[in-house]
């Protein structure tokens, strides 16, 4: 099978496409043909930085494919599943036509949307279900989401909707505006002074800024963000899990139609340079996939 893989770390050159033995599915696990999988921060940040797995490496961690078989697993061959790896941790990467996962990670894919859409769903949707379940947000509150139209900003918007608390949006730059609108933020900025201090129950920063000043009293500071936490009591960390049962319940959403992904752009797999290019180079509304 093809795979993307790395020898060592760096730029978008050192990207290769090249093939490498089947992976062999353990007893409990799951053998899918990838359909698409994409890109989130920690991939480039995998590729840049030494941080990871033993190298080579396999790198990726959202998929979308077909069951090919499943050993011992409540899974059928034919079946349209989704599954979030945590590569870093474990080294199964997704970024390869085949890919072995334990049967625990797997959901079935949402049926409105296209399969190889679907991709763009794991990671960022695992990872705001986390954060946003950490902020307590209730239909009473007031909360701030920075980064609003990124990957994962954008699912917490449309999330928090569903709560019914009043969502603001701080974006990166004012073509990103009337996007967080849409997603569902009732105010939207592109400059942080024009937010008012102590006015948030709570703050969900994807970027990492110190935005502590905007909490009320009392007030929850959750971030995602590699950067280090303002200095506000109670501020706390994020760290996404792999949870089968969130990614089945935003399935769920998407197929209710109360969810909705972004995509950005498709490239096949012989064009992941362009699309760590594209993807590195900001402003991107919307997930870029990575097709097979």
């Amino acid at each position: 099978m093809r795979a993307v893989r790395i020898d060592q770390h760096g730029g978008p050159e050192v990207l290769t496409v090249r093939e490498i033995p089947d992976p062999v599915p353990a007893p409990g696990e799951v053998l899918i043909r990838a359909a698409a999988s994409s890109l989130n921060p920690v991939d480039w940040k995998t590729r840049a930085r030494d941080v990871g797995p033993d190298l080579p490496a396999t790198l990726g961690w959202d998929l979308s494919g077909t069951v090919v078989t499943a050993n011992d697993a409540p899974f059928h061959p034919g079946d349209q599943v989704i599954a979030m790896s945590a590569q870093i941790a474990t080294g199964r990467g997704t970024w390869s036509e085949l890919v072995a996962l334990p049967a625990h990670l797997i959901t079935h894919a949402p049926t409105t949307i296209p399969l190889t859409d679907a991709a763009a769903l794991p990671l960022a949707g695992v990872t705001a279900v986390q954060a946003l379940d950490k902020t307590g947000v209730t239909r009473d509150s007031r909360l701030l989401v920075i980064g609003a139209t990124g990957a994962v900003g954008g699912i917490a918007v449309q999330l928090a909707r569903h709560t019914g608390a009043t969502i603001d949006a701080l974006v990166s730059r004012p073509a990103h505006i009337a996007e967080a609108r849409e997603l569902g933020a009732t105010h939207a900025t592109h400059t942080l002074t024009d937010l008012c201090p102590a006015t948030y129950d709570a703050v969900l920063d994807t970027v990492g800024l110190d935005a502590g000043h905007l909490l009320t009293p009392g007030g929850r500071y959750v971030s995602i963000a590699d950067e280090p936490l303002p200095d506000v009591p109670g501020a706390l960390k994020s760290y996404v899990q792999e949870n089968a049962a969130h990614l089945a319940h935003l399935t769920t959403l998407i197929d209710k139609n109360e969810l909705h992904l972004r995509i950005a752009t498709r490239h096949p797999l012989d064009e992941i340079r362009t699309a760590h290019e594209k993807f590195e180079a900001g402003g991107v509304l919307g997930k870029i996939l990575l097709t097979f």
